[in-house]
């Protein structure tokens, strides 16, 4: 087959956040495949190229229409904000590639990285995630909330840093809430939390409690949440919201 699929991250939010390999491959492109919001991002590209919209949810359809394009030829880049492989479209292309035409098992398939939210909002505090760490989707979409439940006791059993993505929408205001509320019973009170909303952009809101007293009041889609193990740490600084940062080792400090 002639055509290709590629599929790419934009970052968090600033031109700046997205790689240069990123911006290679939407300039090369003939078709752009990705949710509006996405799209709407990603720089004007050359004469004729074509740009297909679609709103949130329809992940599947729109990896079978890129899959698709690309088989009749075309240079399709299917656009995910963040990191493409990061709760983004390239499970999705590789979901739909699994279960449909087999002659798409023989395109040429690429996924670029961006940097994810995960990323942009640790950088905005400092290093929390400089010791182990995992993330969870607080979506019930697609899985059931006592799969989310489950994982977040074993994270939290196992100590690790927890970076809550999707924490909260205008379907699912409460479950934030709940998630913080679980995982009091397995972390300490003064577990630092840190709530980021538009991570890497102009715009970037933080804000740091401790677990015992956080609350989801002013969180959305856009919010990125980090919850600290019991090796990370604060460092308070004089007019300025104070470094946050996790332990490489077990071992205090000397």
């Amino acid at each position: 087959m002639t055509g290709r699929l590629t599929v790419v991250g934009l970052g968090p939010g600033t031109a700046d956040l997205t790689t240069p390999a990123v911006i290679k491959a939407l300039a090369e492109a003939t078709d752009l495949i990705g949710y509006i919001t996405y799209l709407d991002r990603a720089p004007a590209g050359p004469p004729g190229q074509r740009r297909h919209a679609s709103d949130n949810r329809v992940e599947l359809d729109r990896a079978r229409h890129a899959l698709a394009l690309a088989a009749e030829g075309h240079n399709v880049v299917v656009v995910s904000g963040g990191d493409p492989g990061v709760f983004a479209m390239a499970a999705a292309v590789f979901e739909a590639v699994e279960s449909g035409d087999a002659a798409w098992r023989a395109l040429d398939i690429r996924i670029e990285p961006g940097v994810t939210a995960m990323l942009a909002a640790a950088a905005e505090v400092g290093a929390p995630l400089g010791g182990d760490f995992c993330a969870i989707s607080l979506s019930d979409n697609l899985k059931s909330w006592t799969t989310i439940e489950r994982r977040l006791k074993a994270a939290a059993e196992g100590d690790f840093v927890i970076a809550l993505y999707n924490p909260a929408s205008r379907a699912r205001p409460d479950q934030l809430g709940k998630a913080l509320e679980y995982v009091r019973a397995f972390k300490a009170p003064d577990t630092p939390v840190v709530f980021v909303r538009a991570a890497g952009t102009p715009d970037a809101k933080v804000r740091i409690q401790e677990l015992g007293s956080a609350d989801a009041a002013g969180v959305d889609m856009r919010t990125l949440v980090l919850i600290g193990s019991s090796l990370t740490r604060k460092i308070e600084r004089p007019d300025a919201l104070p470094w946050i940062y996790t332990l490489r080792s077990e071992r205090e400090p000397s």
